[in-house]
């Protein structure tokens, strides 16, 4: 395994374990006696969703990112308000696919089938995350749990609190540090974020309309230009960019 999968993995432990809701120390046994066969049910969800449709993949790992950066791993982002004010109903958050809500969804279920009222949303989020890093070809890894869900889910939590396309290295530096994480993990977890696609809204205006001006490129992507604009030509046409274009980012 190189040092970028082994980074991957450390970061993606730190942020499983950290600032979760706990009753009891973080143990990969956790459920060995009350649900022995848990990760097996999950992974089979998680593979069988993804042989229905790539997104899984870029879908899960990026709510399970979403969720652990606002109140910590403790899936408070999949809970639904009649209100429509919860994290999930977020600016920042209504892009989360909703294949990856899909995907912890089924395996609860199938979970709570064998073992019900054991295994927490939570638990299964993380675990899913190691199964499509895993599947995808990635790295595996062991995941700690013990995770109980979050009872409290605000859209306003997450207002200021997620790294935004516009931020520079600076903002960056700072939003990750919050966190305890620093300049390797943040590369790491940015670099794992490009698996799958963007949208295009996303990131035009700094390849073709930096600071306002029509053609200008912000110069710290020109070294990406060309690549980029091969890759946007089918779905934003002459550059200007459709609210529905996409560009799959693992080429670029």
């Amino acid at each position: 395994m190189g040092a970028r999968g082994s980074n991957l993995i450390a970061i993606l432990v730190l942020i499983a374990a950290s600032s979760v809701i706990v009753g009891e120390a973080l143990t990969p046994q956790y459920y060995w006696q009350s649900c022995p066969q848990v990760q097996e049910i999950v992974r089979n969800e998680v593979r069988k969703k993804i042989n229905e449709t790539v997104v899984t993949i870029p879908a899960t790992l990026r709510m399970f990112f979403h969720d652990a950066f606002i109140t910590g791993s403790d899936a408070s982002v999949i809970i639904a308000s009649p209100n429509n004010d919860a994290e999930k109903d977020s600016s920042d958050n209504l892009s989360l696919a909703g294949d990856g809500f899909d995907t912890v969804i089924r395996a609860k279920k199938a979970v709570e089938a064998a073992c019900p009222g054991v295994v927490s949303c939570a638990d299964i989020l993380a675990m899913a995350t190691r199964d499509v890093v895993a599947l995808s070809g990635g790295p595996n890894y062991t995941v700690e749990l013990g995770r109980y869900d979050g009872m409290v889910s605000q859209a306003g939590l997450v207002d200021g609190n997620l790294p935004l396309p516009s931020f520079n290295l600076d903002d960056l530096i700072s939003m990750f540090a919050k966190h305890n994480l620093d300049m390797v993990d943040m590369i790491a977890l940015s670099g794992a974020h490009t698996v799958g696609f963007s949208h295009c809204t996303r990131f035009t205006n700094r390849l073709y309309n930096y600071n306002g001006q029509s053609g200008q490129i912000d110069p710290t992507l020109e070294q990406v230009r060309q690549p980029a604009a091969r890759g946007l030509s089918d779905k934003c046409g002459s550059h200007h960019c459709s609210q529905h274009g996409s560009l799959h980012t693992d080429h670029i």
